[in-house]
């Protein structure tokens, strides 16, 4: 089965493989919502098997992209330079290595967060979840830039959604500033290991909007060339 999904890449445009890998990608992430649904409800069973999910769509992804970068034909006329799709290519992978690593730093040391700080993590980590299905319909209509030769309405469509995907990724940071507040509050009365481990999930999860808003950038850098 592995086998004839990745022969597609021969007999299919480099942009289609694309977005083929980002949709893996993209699934990788939006795992993250089950998870930290059964992590604030301390089901680390659950938690733990959505993780395994997570892991083998990151490890498909990753196959993916190993894949893409061994078979993308480095002489291909294009209106898009090998490298740039190369480096776009890698910061979709980045996506779902993100999602992996937070959610195996939390079934590692099955962590419970405090109550003020995990009330407001769910809207958080939907809205940064939010921020990769954006990236997702950027890279949808790569096939559609390239058949109209990046130009006309088709750039329009693009930056526009590109636009609501930086508003998203703005939406993350507010929150993500009022979760760390939330924090601050309480840290002393915590263990200061904990604490640090506190911290770097609030900030991996945002990276992952981060993330879906450079893979934006790229594709924006793409329509400027």
């Amino acid at each position: 089965m592995a086998s004839h999904y990745f022969s597609k890449i021969f007999t299919q445009s480099p942009f289609t493989a694309m977005q083929d890998h980002m949709d893996i990608a993209d699934q990788c992430v939006g795992q993250l919502l089950p998870f930290f649904k059964f992590v604030l409800k301390e089901d680390h069973s659950k938690a733990k098997e959505v993780y395994k999910e997570i892991s083998k769509l990151e490890n498909k992804a990753d196959s993916l992209k190993k894949k893409l970068r061994l078979h993308m034909p480095k002489g291909l006329f294009m209106p898009v330079a090998r490298r740039d799709l190369l480096e776009l290519l890698q910061a979709q992978d980045k996506a779902a290595n993100q999602a992996k690593d937070i959610a195996g730093i939390i079934v590692g040391r099955k962590m419970v967060f405090p109550p003020n700080v995990s009330e407001l993590i769910p809207d958080y980590v939907k809205r940064c979840v939010d921020a990769c299905k954006q990236a997702k319909k950027v890279i949808d209509e790569l096939d559609e830039l390239v058949e109209t030769g990046f130009a006309g309405k088709e750039i329009e469509i693009v930056s526009s959604i590109i636009n609501e995907l930086d508003s998203i990724e703005k939406d993350t940071d507010k929150m993500q500033i009022k979760i760390r507040a939330a924090l601050l509050k309480i840290e002393k009365d915590l263990p200061p290991v904990d604490v640090m481990f506190y911290y770097k999930t609030i900030e991996g999860i945002g990276e992952v909007a981060d993330i879906a808003q450079r893979i934006g950038s790229r594709v924006e850098l793409l329509l400027a060339k």
